[in-house]
């Protein structure tokens, strides 16, 4: 689904969206749930584009319905994979998740990928700006390009309008509620969530 120029939301993982930018570099945002790796390469190739031109896979956070094509997808690319130092370890499952999310990744098992680059402070990688957002969890980022937030799981939209994310899928809501307000700082038209679809604002995230 084209959200704007250049801006694909992957239709294999709606419900969980992961991201597709053809700008700069060819950048995927997040990597769904365990086994939508290959439907994520069917997504490529309905719009005429060669795993191995995926210049970089970046990770909002390290919940398992978003790295959960990332080892098929970083062998299939060989695409750069960043994240944040404070997530990373979860992906690598050198830490345990938190509450249900443990459960969560008992069941829906990933593949574990291999060398991960931690984001650097204020960074931008083929165009988007990384932002620190912490709170879903430790490590959660948003990505900014052009005026499209990729919000990963900061927030979710439904019929149009945005909400926070359920209070037992975050590990820190105070911190949470303070980066929906350092991201209202920010200047966007579009919101791109995981959960809920992509929506157009006036500027900033108004929750329900």
């Amino acid at each position: 689904m084209k959200v704007t120029d250049g801006v694909y939301a992957l239709d294999s993982t709606k419900g969980n969206y992961a991201y597709l930018i053809q700008g700069e570099e060819t950048i995927l945002i997040d990597t769904g749930r365990p086994g939508q790796g290959k439907g994520i390469l069917k997504d490529l190739k309905d719009l005429d584009i060669k795993p191995e031109r995926i210049k970089y896979i970046l990770l909002t956070h390290h919940d398992v319905d978003h790295i959960g094509g990332l080892a098929f997808l970083q062998k299939i690319t060989g695409a750069e994979v960043h994240a944040s130092a404070e997530d990373i370890p979860y992906i690598y499952g050198e830490k345990k998740r938190p509450g249900i999310k443990r459960l969560v990744s008992i069941i829906m098992r990933t593949g574990k990928p291999e060398n991960i680059i931690p984001f650097s402070p204020e960074e931008t990688i083929g165009g988007l700006e990384v932002i620190p957002t912490p709170g879903h969890t430790p490590g959660h980022v948003c990505f900014l390009y052009n005026d499209v937030l990729f919000a990963g799981d900061l927030i979710r939209t439904s019929h149009g309008k945005v909400s926070p994310m359920n209070s037992l899928m975050v590990w820190n809501e105070e911190l949470s509620r303070k980066s929906i307000d350092k991201i209202n700082h920010y200047q966007f038209k579009w919101v791109c969530p995981a959960h809920g679809q992509p929506i157009k604002v006036n500027g900033k995230i108004e929750l329900e």
